[in-house]
């Protein structure tokens, strides 16, 4: 007992002799991974200030960023070797060699947006401030990294998209190009003349402030609707920024209804008419007097039939035989 004892203190022993030893080597390692984390520092904002001219912003916070982890992961190699006398770099790489694959399993996707990440930045698709819509979300791009981009959507949420689903799918960027055209769709009645109501709607078009004369507002028949003709107004706006459209949006059809209704142009909205088997009349198979028709213009138009008479009519027709 008193053996395994002997021997137990005599590697505790060994093992604090060896601590002693190292603790100079720990220190001096750890001032200079210190030292190496203040270069780092002082490197990026160096490399972010020289480079803030030639490069966008976004691309310049990331090239100073790698290039402080750079220096960093240097300060960590020699901390060790100076900490650990029998670490080389040799050992390292064979490390690495050995594990690479399982790390490279283990960090497929992490790799994949970072890669993408740094793609983004170069191509520039985008960039922050721009205001882009991807699958079901829309809003203004705030921060580019290298694993995601953030974006700030209308309502004032936050939304990660990863950079490799960025990359290899569709977006729409609202704001790639300084102008932006907008449009929609008005129904006018089929009495109304189209001329008229598209002169009228393109004078209050360009009557609104912030609607661009060149290129110049223009209206179209699109289709006939069951409630009339529809017309589509289209204008140009600038700035193409959400908050922009919008407001433009709310002026320009408020305006447009307002100077229909004062010339008298109709804006319909869908009815249905609902005529009964029995509803005969002496003007059936008259077009141009028949009421389902409803022509434009001043015509003779028929009483309808009254539905209650002729079910009366029907009742006392039945009850006859039996009186």
């Amino acid at each position: 007992m008193n053996a395994e004892i002997a021997i137990a203190y005599q590697r505790l022993n060994s093992l604090g002799t060896n601590a002693m030893r190292l603790l100079p080597n720990l220190a001096i390692a750890l001032l200079v991974f210190l030292l190496f984390l203040l270069a780092a520092t002082v490197v990026r904002k160096l490399v972010q200030r020289f480079n803030a001219k030639k490069y966008h912003r976004n691309l310049v916070l990331v090239l100073g960023r790698m290039t402080q982890w750079g220096i960093g992961m240097l300060g960590l190699l020699l901390a060790i070797t100076i900490a650990f006398p029998s670490f080389t770099p040799a050992n390292l790489v064979s490390a690495l060699g050995i594990t690479g694959i399982a790390i490279g399993f283990a960090f497929k996707d992490i790799f994949e947006n970072f890669l993408a990440g740094i793609l983004i930045l170069l191509t520039e698709p985008f960039r922050i401030g721009d205001q882009i819509v991807f699958g079901n979300f829309e809003g203004t791009i705030e921060q580019i990294e290298t694993r995601a981009t953030k974006m700030r959507t209308y309502d004032g949420r936050l939304v990660i998209i990863p950079n490799a689903d960025l990359y290899k799918g569709s977006f729409i960027v609202n704001t790639a190009y300084p102008e932006r055209r907008l449009q929609y769709d008005v129904v006018i009645g089929n009495g109304d003349d189209i001329a008229t109501a598209k002169r009228v709607m393109l004078e209050a078009i360009r009557a609104v402030a912030g609607v661009e004369a060149e290129p110049a507002p223009d209206a179209l028949v699109m289709d006939y609707v069951d409630a009339g003709v529809r017309i589509r107004i289209r204008w140009w706006i600038k700035p193409p920024r959400r908050a922009d459209a919008l407001d433009l949006q709310d002026k320009v059809l408020e305006s447009v209804k307002a100077a229909l209704a004062a010339q008298g142009i109709d804006l319909p909205f869908p009815t249905h008419q609902v005529l009964f088997h029995d509803q005969t009349e002496a003007t059936d198979g008259d077009r141009r007097r028949q009421r389902e028709g409803w022509p434009a213009g001043k015509v003779e138009v028929p009483a309808p039939a009254r539905l209650g008479e002729a079910l009366r009519t029907l009742a006392d027709g039945k009850r006859a035989p039996d009186s």
